[in-house]
């Protein structure tokens, strides 16, 4: 297999290591893909530096790298079903759910094409007639994005857009559990045109990888949605060098419901936040607070309500 995508060429692990991709849902057995160490962590990150640092990428116009992430779009658009059946297969998710998901992440490349050009700088008034201030936005450099695998493809374009935009180079690595659309959306954007070097795609375990990835000097920036342990982890790893970290991490989101609201809305919502995509969700609604005088008449029916939803296969319309 070549599921590894380092400078330009999609390859093997370097070492040979595989990993079974399971459907949560029924537990089988849904693909193998390479599973990256140290060694192919390290050639990404190498890629991604020496592209960045040659200094091309950046001189290429914003015009520009926005129209590979419109190309990237419209590729996926082709492919939408294709998208949303290996996201459902992933994570075990509806596929009506996934293909929500995929349409949102084409709307999100779009908006990051549309978006680049608009950063071009600004003029700041001084009140002094011979000094000229000016703030100039420049890419950061080598950015690793590390996102969840609840949403693969949406995460992922959540960073990867705003660095293509931004002109920086970046190392992919995704959930270890849901790689798939991470893959496919790799090769989208060397289908449209993304050059050799600024976007690499590792495979693997955080806990076999990951110190590679957010440690490394080359390293300037680290973009991280997960949990609450292992975003402490990252933000340790990634001191030594004082490297820019972006953290996304958990919380606990609670629904809060008073007498005179509109209970039948309430109480759609209220369900949807907490059962939507099983309630694996970073902003699932999971405490639920009720006024006193509606707390045993609301909770009744939500109860009620609950007790008929029932679960099919992912790709059960």
């Amino acid at each position: 297999m070549t599921d590894l995508h380092i400078n330009g060429v999609w390859v093997a692990a370097h070492d040979g290591a595989e990993r079974e991709i399971i459907c949560p849902a029924d537990g089988t057995v849904f693909k193998k893909v390479d599973e990256a160490g140290p060694a192919d962590a390290q050639a990404a990150i190498d890629a991604a530096r020496s592209a960045f640092d040659s200094g091309w990428w950046t001189q290429i116009s914003v015009i520009e790298r926005g129209a590979i992430l419109e190309r990237t779009g419209d590729l996926i658009e082709e492919r939408l079903e294709e998208f949303a059946q290996a996201e459902s297969m992933d994570t075990g998710k509806r596929i009506v759910e996934a293909r929500y998901d995929i349409a949102d992440s084409i709307r999100c490349l779009r908006y990051f094409a549309q978006l680049g050009p608009t950063f071009s700088g600004r003029s700041v008034d001084t009140g002094d007639s011979h000094i000229q201030s000016r703030v100039q936005y420049e890419p950061v450099g080598v950015a690793v994005l590390i996102t969840p695998w609840n949403y693969p493809l949406l995460q992922a374009v959540w960073k990867v857009a705003p660095a293509i935009a931004a002109g920086c180079t970046f190392v992919l690595k995704p959930s270890e559990l849901t790689p798939s659309t991470s893959i496919m959306f790799m090769q989208a954007l060397v289908d449209a045109g993304l050059p050799p070097g600024v976007g690499n795609l590792v495979l693997g375990a955080g806990a076999s990888i990951g110190e590679t990835l957010t440690s490394s000097s080359k390293v300037d920036m680290v973009s991280f949605t997960g949990g609450l342990e292992t975003g402490k982890r990252v933000m340790a790893s990634a001191a030594a060098t004082i490297k820019k970290v972006a953290l996304e991490l958990g919380g606990k989101n609670p629904n809060i419901i008073f007498a005179d609201a509109d209970l039948e809305a309430a109480l759609d919502n209220a369900l949807t936040a907490i059962f939507l995509h099983s309630g694996q969700v970073c902003s699932a609604g999971s405490r639920l607070i009720v006024e006193q005088s509606i707390h045993h008449s609301f909770l009744h029916e939500f109860v009620e309500r609950a007790k008929k939803i029932r679960l099919g296969g992912p790709l059960d319309d």
